[in-house]
């Protein structure tokens, strides 16, 4: 018996009778030699880990564009939080820990540079439009390993597919990954607009304080626990009803006084102009995309979004660096 084979029946004897085994999975698009070693769930992990789009999350706008000092968030620490409270969440309800990592760390892969800007830029040029959670799986499958994909498993592919509020995950993993999500970014932007000068602690309304907390480290600790209690041995994964009524409440009033604030969006307009002028100019010179986007052409995949592919991948530094190299006369470059 190998090492997998041992690994995949302690999960059958421990994990809930709801957890999603790696050993029942629905397997990949392309079957492949199982390894000895790790269950399924665990390899897509180390896929996603060590693919180039998770590494140039590190330098793409969360929330925050070119903001001045190094403790802001970024694409790269939103995705460790998010895996980090769905990881917690599942331990404590015997979930398949390594199926939630691999959603967590995979679910922004496919997300533009300079944040929803850049994504609403591609949705607005894009004759098929642009979603990021499409475009993560859609990096998975068909762009890393030069258009070969990672060949993740159904359940993973999945859960990256539905983290959004408007889905719903099919494994309670996903549905884990699905609420952490929205625990992080709450959290962290929070905490960011505080740094920032945006917001003060005692700014968060008393109805929703007296709920779930006056500090950013109370309010983590309280979604968290309340999700557990919740969904313990049952099967689901949710909040009590008064948490996730002052979960939108918090929501509502970031989107007020933070996601839509002038002065923490000051910049979005001229990102997305750029991210639109690159568009144009690649759909013109498509001859300049890298020749395994040029081979996908040729194999039926339209400009279009093979244009979008190349320009959401960047970084928002690669993304001006090419911007002033088209379009900035050399002299003027500081």
């Amino acid at each position: 018996m190998t090492i997998r084979e041992q690994l995949e029946l302690w999960e059958k004897d421990y994990l809930s009778p709801y957890a999603t085994l790696s050993m029942y999975s629905k397997g990949r698009a392309k079957e492949e030699e199982q390894c000895d070693i790790r269950p399924v769930f665990q390899r897509d992990r180390d896929r996603i880990l060590h693919s180039k789009s998770f590494r140039r999350l590190k330098d793409k706008t969360q929330v925050f564009l070119t903001p001045e000092g190094d403790h802001y968030r970024t694409r790269l620490t939103h995705t460790l939080e998010v895996s980090q409270n769905a990881r917690t969440i599942a331990k404590a309800l015997r979930m398949n820990e390594d199926l939630v990592e691999a959603i967590a760390l995979g679910h922004d892969l496919g997300h533009t540079p300079f944040g929803h800007a850049g994504e609403r830029a591609l949705n607005r040029i894009c004759p098929y439009g642009f979603e990021h959670n499409v475009q993560s799986v859609r990096t998975v499958e068909k762009l890393e390993k030069g258009g070969q994909g990672l060949n993740l498993t159904w359940e993973v592919r999945d859960g990256i597919l539905n983290h959004q509020t408007a889905s719903i995950p099919s494994t309670l993993e996903g549905k884990i990954v699905r609420l952490s999500d929205k625990i992080a970014y709450i959290h962290h932007d929070m905490d960011d607009a505080i740094r920032g000068g945006i917001l003060k602690e005692e700014d968060v309304p008393k109805e929703i304080g007296d709920v779930i907390g006056y500090t950013t480290g109370e309010r983590l600790d309280h979604f968290i626990h309340d999700i557990v209690t919740t969904s313990f041995e049952t099967d689901d994964i949710r909040m009590s009803e008064p948490v996730a009524e002052a979960m939108q409440k918090l929501r509502r009033f970031m989107f007020e006084r933070v996601y839509q604030n002038k002065e923490a969006k000051s910049e979005e307009s001229k990102a997305e102009m750029l991210i639109e002028t690159l568009y144009t100019y690649y759909f013109k010179h498509f001859d300049e995309l890298p020749a395994d986007m040029r081979r996908m052409e040729e194999s039926g995949e339209p400009a279009e979004k093979l244009v979008c592919d190349y320009i959401a991948a960047m970084t928002d530094r690669f993304a001006t660096a090419v911007y002033e190299e088209l379009y900035i006369p050399k002299s003027w470059h500081g």
